[in-house]
């Protein structure tokens, strides 16, 4: 891998700050926002689409930081694939995923009745998941380049 420390830091940052903001907001913010005390489910839904929202750019900004700073070090072929992934996941919560549950939420929100999306739900939870798997191969993957081989132990070979 080649590249200044500036580099090697926003690739090791980046993805260390979206899989918090991810966790922070998808596993901890989302379910726990309904449990307030006057907290409505049309009330929630509105915080949430702002919050997911939010998230949504975030992510959408540091994977493109991500995949310039990866390029610019000539990363190797599992930091392509990785990145890739992250890439195709995010595509899928925002062009697939989201509008789904938009549209449910618009209709909760404006007091209708809505159908069910379950599925939804629990196809942005895995979503999601697969972003936290594919964030910490990332880093990783960074790690492993950017530190020095070890050295063998002359006793064990290791």
């Amino acid at each position: 891998m080649t590249g200044g420390r500036t580099v090697t830091a926003l690739r090791l940052l980046l993805p260390a700050f979206l899989l918090g903001a991810i966790i922070a907001i998808s596993f901890l913010e989302a379910p726990l926002k309904f449990l307030a005390p006057g907290i409505t489910i049309p009330l929630g839904l509105g915080i949430g689409r702002l919050v997911f929202t939010a998230l949504n750019i975030l992510a959408g900004a540091v994977l493109l930081v991500l995949t310039a700073v990866s390029v610019r070090a000539r990363a190797g072929r599992s930091s392509a694939l990785l990145l890739g992934g992250l890439w195709l996941v995010f595509l899928v919560e925002v062009i697939v995923i989201r509008p789904i549950l938009n549209r449910r939420s618009d209709l909760v929100i404006a007091g209708q009745k809505a159908p069910g999306t379950d599925g939804a739900h629990y196809a942005y939870i895995v979503a999601d998941v697969t972003m936290v798997v594919l964030l910490v191969a990332f880093l990783v993957v960074t790690v492993r380049a950017v530190l020095p081989p070890r050295a063998s132990s002359p006793t064990t070979g290791v």
